[in-house]
């Protein structure tokens, strides 16, 4: 769960920074992209309701791995826009996309002993690019980095909360 922890710090971190440019990023927006963030990850539902039952009760090819590539994402976002007001639409779409397009980014770097990354480009590619990774995602300390930045933005808004009232 290290994994799932730093895609949130990641993008509260993300969300928090653009609050401090865009006035109407609220922290309700800043949840929406922490919510991004953990879009890949849904995947983990398989622990709970294997890919086969899904594709029993819908007598169609299911795999949940799908959702934690680009394309996967890019769905799920739009079922995330559709559910939302149509006020809204804009803000959470862009929000769900940065916090979405950050855990990519990081799962990108984990290291793999195959040593190609996983799919996660797809449908732009299919391609497994070589890459020796960073970190493996049971690793603390990339969790660490993004909880002292997080805890930074936090302080930085605060601050700057103070300073306005």
């Amino acid at each position: 769960m290290v994994d799932l922890l730093t895609h949130a710090l990641v993008g509260y971190s993300l969300g928090t920074l653009l609050s401090l440019r865009y006035e109407w990023v609220t922290p309700q927006y800043v949840t929406v992209c922490m919510m991004g963030a953990m879009i890949p990850d849904m995947t983990k539902i398989q622990l709970v309701v294997p890919s086969e039952v899904v594709a029993a009760g819908l007598s169609v090819p299911f795999e949940w791995s799908g959702i934690h590539t680009l394309g996967g994402a890019a769905i799920s976002i739009a079922i995330g826009v559709i559910l939302t007001d149509a006020a809204y639409r804009r803000r959470v779409v862009a929000l769900l996309a940065i916090g979405a397009g950050s855990h990519l980014v990081l799962d990108a770097l984990l290291f793999k002993p195959s040593g190609y990354m996983a799919p996660l480009w797809w449908p732009l590619t299919a391609q497994r690019f070589a890459i020796d990774g960073l970190y493996l995602s049971s690793d603390r300390w990339p969790a660490a980095v993004a909880a002292v930045i997080a805890a930074g933005c936090w302080a930085i808004v605060r601050r700057r909360q103070a300073d306005r009232g």
